[in-house]
């Protein structure tokens, strides 16, 4: 049975059932590798790091997508874009957190995306260390694994865990880390996850009370504008614009400590 309006793929699932399978085969032949060597190379500079398994988990999510939905189009990290006939696409992130998988941090997920005409009608970010599925669809509310999930419930600034990460670009990551600065020490704690992705699903379960990040691309933020916004959350660009898939930055937390983060850094 279809859902959302999404058509039902070629074997007559609904388009969640198809990316649930995509992320699991993924995470599959991601931790089947996470314990021994890697091939590591690098896209940009010294900090964007690919390794032979990204490309390996995002070649077993194409396959999956591309047979039960072959209109759809297809936009992920690792590859080139692959058009398609419908308004659809998929978005993937096959390892959020490569630098961490290649070093032996057990800190990443995969992240898809669906979205019809640029605007994310589901999302999945997968956690096949701790084998934790966050799921949303749009109108339908939030989970991890089959557990409903909220944003935390503090009010300020001044009792909230924090999270950011640095993104590739050096100048960029200076910015951030003036951010983080200028919040500490009016807030309880701050954390650089090394996955932004798993960042935005800790804000949409209520782990981290908010997230931010100067310097993002689409596959690290369209499954998370689903979880956020399904889990009760506030999640627009950092100066309050509303955010889509093409954005750069963001801020996620719930709307108290949005509106004050927001009110903080803008001013």
């Amino acid at each position: 049975m279809a859902s959302l309006g999404v058509p039902a793929s070629v074997s007559g699932r609904a388009a969640i059932e198809v990316a649930v399978q995509a992320v699991r085969e993924a995470g599959y032949v991601i931790m089947e590798r996470f314990p021994g060597s890697k091939s590591i190379s690098y896209k940009e500079g010294r900090s964007n790091v690919v390794t032979d398994v990204d490309l390996l988990a995002e070649e077993r999510i194409i396959v999956v997508l591309r047979r039960e939905y072959p209109d759809h189009g297809i936009m992920t990290e690792e590859s080139d874009d692959i058009a398609g006939s419908s308004p659809y696409i998929w978005i993937i992130d096959p390892i959020d957190g490569t630098r961490n998988y290649a070093y032996g941090i057990p800190h990443f997920c995969v992240a898809l995306a669906l979205a019809c005409d640029e605007e994310v009608v589901l999302g999945i970010i997968y956690d096949p260390v701790r084998g934790e599925l966050f799921r949303a669809e749009q109108g339908s509310g939030a989970y991890l694994n089959d557990a409903p999930i909220a944003v935390s419930s503090r009010k300020s600034l001044s009792v909230s865990l924090a999270s950011f990460d640095l993104g590739y670009d050096p100048d960029i990551g200076q910015k951030m880390l003036k951010v983080a600065g200028a919040l500490w020490p009016e807030v309880a704690a701050v954390r650089v996850m090394g996955s932004a992705a798993l960042g935005l699903a800790y804000v949409a379960c209520g782990r981290l009370d908010l997230y931010f990040h100067f310097s993002l691309y689409p596959w690290d933020l369209a499954a998370g504008i689903a979880l956020i916004g399904e889990a009760g959350g506030a999640v627009t660009e950092m100066e309050g614009q509303p955010v889509g898939i093409r954005s750069r930055t963001v801020v996620a937390a719930n709307r108290d400590i949005h509106r004050d983060f927001i009110g903080k850094v803008t001013r």
